[in-house]
């Protein structure tokens, strides 16, 4: 207990920083990540040839875009980016500056699970929509994103997760969190006991948020309600 208490007392600030920092981060990104995935996502989709507004270059365009952007590695994007990343928030490190690269990452990961979400709608309900004479904004609106809720919750828990890794690897750029946490003070400095915390809150925290999503999930999918 003595232990403990002293471990507490001296990095018990450090790593409730690092949590908030690691959480602010990673819900930060996802967000934006879902403001310019979701629509990308969503025309990637009505564009195919199967789509309910086929057009071919275009949905050309865009998956060579969602498809290069999925095709870099994090660490070579977060370091490729920097002088964007400067240009738009005015700094490259710490949180405000790990945001910036994380939303690059996860926006083109974020429009092909929006694409396959409404690709698994099915497809007698749009056909219906069309029968009743539903616009495509309708359709999109009111039957495909909405029969996709429980597909979409499943996929903000994937991008969310892979967020998380992301975040540990920002602590190279000096963005904090608990990555940097372990980096630090667990490998630089061959702090074990720092290092196992960090391992724990890491799996705590995205157990939590897989749990919380997965229940989501659940609760708003009528197929299981039913």
């Amino acid at each position: 207990m003595d232990y403990i208490s002293s471990f507490i007392a001296s990095y018990g600030d450090l790593f409730a920083q690092g949590i908030v920092d690691t959480l602010v981060m990673t819900f930060g990104s996802c967000l934006f990540a879902y403001v310019i995935g979701l629509p990308l996502g969503v025309a990637f989709a009505l564009t195919t040839p199967t789509g309910l507004h086929p057009m071919k270059v275009l949905n050309t365009v865009l998956g060579w875009i969602i498809n290069i952007g999925r095709s870099i590695p994090f660490v070579i994007l977060m370091v490729a980016i920097i002088p964007f990343t400067r240009l738009l928030v005015g700094t490259s490190l710490g949180v405000t500056g790990a945001i910036v690269p994380l939303t690059v990452a996860a926006a083109p990961f974020v429009a092909r699970i929006v694409e396959q979400s409404l690709a698994e709608v099915d497809g007698s309900l749009i056909e219906a929509a069309q029968a009743f004479g539903a616009t495509n904004v309708e359709i999109v609106t009111k039957v495909m994103l909405r029969e996709s809720v429980p597909s979409l919750i499943r996929g903000v828990a994937i991008t969310w997760v892979s967020l998380f890794g992301y975040v540990a690897m920002a602590g190279c750029i000096g963005a904090g969190g608990v990555g940097d946490i372990a980096l630090r003070y667990g490998y630089q400095r061959w702090m074990a006991d720092v290092m196992l915390v960090a391992v724990v809150i890491c799996v705590i925290l995205v157990q939590l948020f897989q749990s919380f999503c997965d229940w989501l999930a659940v609760k708003v999918d009528k197929r299981i309600r039913n």
